[in-house]
């Protein structure tokens, strides 16, 4: 105990209120004033939005032609976005050149599509077993009889009238749903010990990565043929569906792999020292981690798919984005210096739609997963 004391012997003078730490304010001054770079910027960025907001707006919507008018609305003088037009060639968009009294197929598939995709992205969705065997094994071959024909008196509509949004999601599923497991099998042999499967698997990794697509997709569509019996044809979505798949195969592999070297070397002698054998030690043990670490690399790899299902107009097919160009320079009534904007700003919406929803479900998965090194 000491008798030490302090009595103050004048008043302090008055100090400024503390600063707020929450509310729109304190957010403000924290996320977009706190420094002199960031009010910068922060300026900056609001003369952009206030430069180019107002145009799309009134482009967009203000001074857009809604659907069911006529072709001479979207020629007049000061006319907006021509969604008219777009409405106007949605079987087109959608279904290509597929025969009008048979479209009621496509929407089958979607609707089938839709119904067994939407449980088997949900987690807490029950049969998920079945459910999978359904969209992977059962789905595929009901979809190719329902949109081809020729079997229970439908008729066959051969793949080159298939067109639009049709062709962009098929080559898109098939696509993502064949190089995933082809890309785990490739990043798997390219980590063998076996000479002659890593080498191949190098090989071919290498290969596919040196190459653009648009030569994968060439090389789909003339070399494929070669190695067919004689006489027999290969069809140009076959041929678009290997290439694709091919070329994602080998991205996907490296983007596996990744994620297997971030395995510590404990993990794999823990599962060895279980009893367990390779693919077991594999499939229940270390890829289920390694793929975790790699979710952002793998959508990633979907995204870059789906966009790059506009490059198949190389074989022929007629996808979204040629559909949207080939009405754009054949449709004479709506010819008009806005209409061909509103068709790629439809093809790019989308696109957009699709892209983000992948995106938005990886981070959602990403949040569900990661429950051990959240940064």
């Amino acid at each position: 105990m000491t008798d030490i004391g302090f009595v103050r012997s004048h008043l302090v003078e008055a100090r400024p209120a503390p600063v707020r730490t929450s509310g729109l304010v304190a957010w403000t001054r924290k996320n977009l004033f706190a420094t002199p770079l960031d009010t910068i910027l922060t300026l900056l960025g609001a003369w952009f939005l206030v430069w180019a907001v107002p145009p799309l707006f009134n482009f967009i919507i203000a001074n857009a032609v809604p659907p069911g008018a006529l072709p001479e609305a979207c020629k007049a003088p000061g006319a907006g976005a021509c969604w008219a037009y777009v409405w106007s060639e949605m079987e087109f968009f959608i279904y290509g050149f597929y025969d009008i009294p048979e479209q009621w197929r496509p929407n089958i598939v979607f609707a089938l599509g839709a119904a067994l995709l939407i449980p088997l992205l949900m987690p807490k969705a029950p049969f998920k077993r079945t459910n999978a065997v359904l969209f992977l094994v059962v789905f595929p071959v009901v979809s190719y009889f329902l949109l081809h024909g020729g079997v229970f008196g439908l008729r066959v509509i051969p793949t080159e009238k298939w067109g639009g949004l049709l062709v962009t999601l098929i080559i898109s599923v098939v696509g993502i749903t064949l190089s995933f497991p082809l890309g785990i099998l490739l990043a798997l042999g390219r980590q063998s010990k076996l000479p002659i499967i890593k080498s191949v698997c190098v090989a071919f990794i290498e290969l596919i990565r040196a190459v653009p697509l648009i030569t994968i997709l060439f090389m789909a569509s003339i070399m494929l043929p070669l190695f067919m019996p004689q006489g027999t044809s290969v069809d140009k979505l076959l041929r678009a569906l290997v290439g694709v798949t091919l070329f994602t195969s080998a991205y996907m592999a490296e983007v596996v792999r990744g994620g297997l070297q971030a395995i510590p070397r404990g993990q794999y002698e823990a599962a060895s020292a279980l009893g367990l054998g390779y693919w077991q030690r594999m499939f229940f043990i270390i890829l289920p981690q390694a793929l975790k670490h790699v979710i952002p690399g793998i959508v990633n790899s979907f995204i870059s798919l789906f966009k790059d299902t506009s490059l198949v107009y190389i074989v022929g097919m007629k996808d979204l984005l040629e559909a949207v160009k080939t009405k754009n320079d054949s449709a004479i009534e709506w010819q008009a210096p806005n209409t061909a904007t509103t068709g790629y700003l439809f093809a790019a919406a989308v696109f957009w739609i699709f892209c983000f929803s992948m995106s938005r479900y990886s981070r959602f998965i990403e949040a569900r997963l990661n429950t051990g090194y959240k940064r």
